[in-house]
C-alpha cells in the first residue's frame, strides 16, 4: 500500500458561509464574496498546482482513498473521498472536494462524504475570524 501526506495552512474569513450542498473549497485567494458559499478556508499556502508530485500521482488513481483533515482551534473536520484518473491538479489557487465525480483543474477529490454545508457550525464560527489559522492535512492512499 502506498501512502503520502501533505500539510499546509490557510486562514478564515469574516464572510465564510459554508452552505454549498455539493462541494467545499480551499483557496489561495484573499477576497471572498457571498457567492463563494463552498469556501471554507482562504489565503491557503497551496493551490492544486502546488501539491507534491507524489500526492498527485496517488490521487490520480481511480482506486485511491483521499482524506482531508481541517483543524481550527480544537475542532477537526474529516472529509473522505476518492481519487480519479481525471484529476488534473493544474489550478493555481483552488482545491475543491466534490460529492460528485466531476473533475476539472480545481478538483482535489471526488465522491466526498461531506460538502461545505456539512461542516460543524462550531468550526465555521471559528473560521469566520480572519486571523484563525487552519491546518490542512491531505492523505492519499492506494
Amino acid at each position: 500500500m502506498a501512502r503520502v501526506e501533505e500539510t499546509f495552512d490557510a486562514y478564515g474569513h469574516a464572510t465564510i458561509a459554508a452552505t454549498h450542498e455539493m462541494s467545499f473549497e480551499i483557496t489561495k485567494e484573499t477576497h471572498l464574496t457571498r457567492r463563494g458559499d463552498c469556501i471554507v478556508a482562504v489565503r491557503a499556502s497551496k493551490g492544486a498546482i502546488d501539491l507534491s508530485q507524489d500526492f498527485k500521482t496517488i490521487a490520480g488513481n481511480d482506486s485511491a482513498r483521499i482524506t482531508v483533515l481541517l483543524s481550527a482551534g480544537d475542532i477537526q473536520v474529516k472529509a473522505c473521498g476518492r481519487g480519479s484518473g481525471g484529476l488534473q491538479f493544474t489550478h493555481p489557487t483552488d482545491l475543491v472536494a466534490r460529492k460528485s465525480t466531476y473533475t476539472c483543474p480545481r478538483t482535489l477529490m471526488v465522491s466526498s462524504n461531506i460538502a461545505a454545508q456539512d461542516f460543524p457550525r462550531g468550526f465555521i464560527d471559528l473560521v469566520r475570524n480572519p486571523d484563525r489559522k487552519i491546518t490542512i492535512r491531505l492523505i492519499g492512499e492506494i
